[in-house]
């Protein structure tokens, strides 16, 4: 048991570097958000639009949106913009979070693991509610954080629209946040 307790210790201790790392977007007081931030965000988004959702395992939502950028703590953030569309950024995903839980007992590493392709395959209902509450919430950031003056948010307009236009709400959602980012970009309706 004192060795499993350590495990997940070492393993906490590792993933608290995900409070340090830093996105692209900003706090409304002009400093860079960290991926915590962004994670917590998201999980309380999931939480106040649970009712729209009767027939989901929130539990398991839940879950997937506190794993989902787990691996970062390792290394880093890679805004959008700034992805290499030849490489397969999943894939690097993927490595980093098997490392990020390797002092876990394999029974934890497994069930983390799990959770992590799930989200990534965007098959369940679940994984698909959990990436578009993860890109709402990001364009929602850029919206009111302070960013700098050379800020894209045109760039926001058509970022990951294959996710949320995951169902009516989220579209609902996504036309809200939208409205709020033409503005910003000087663009009209």
């Amino acid at each position: 048991m004192n060795h499993r307790l350590t495990q997940i210790l070492d393993f906490l201790r590792v993933a608290e570097q995900l409070k340090s790392t830093l996105r692209s977007g900003y706090t409304a007081q002009g400093r860079p958000e960290s991926t915590a931030e962004h994670t917590w965000r998201l999980c309380l988004m999931a939480m106040l639009f649970e009712d729209a959702y009767p027939d989901i395992d929130h539990h398991r939502l839940l879950k997937l949106c506190v794993i989902h950028d787990l691996g970062e703590a390792l290394h880093g953030d890679i805004p959008a913009i700034h992805q290499d569309p030849a490489v397969d950024k999943a894939i690097e995903e993927r490595r980093y979070f098997l490392q990020l839980l390797a002092p876990l007992p394999a029974d934890k590493q497994r069930d983390l693991l799990a959770l992590w392709d799930e989200y990534h395959a965007a098959e369940t209902l679940e994984a698909r509610l959990a990436k578009a509450f993860d890109k709402l919430e990001t364009v929602l950031q850029h919206t009111q954080g302070r960013n700098p003056p050379d800020f894209d948010y045109a760039f926001n307009l058509g970022y990951a629209r294959q996710y949320t236009d995951f169902d009516p709400l989220t579209q609902a959602l996504r036309a809200q946040i939208d409205a709020v980012t033409m503005q910003k970009a000087g663009l009209r309706e």
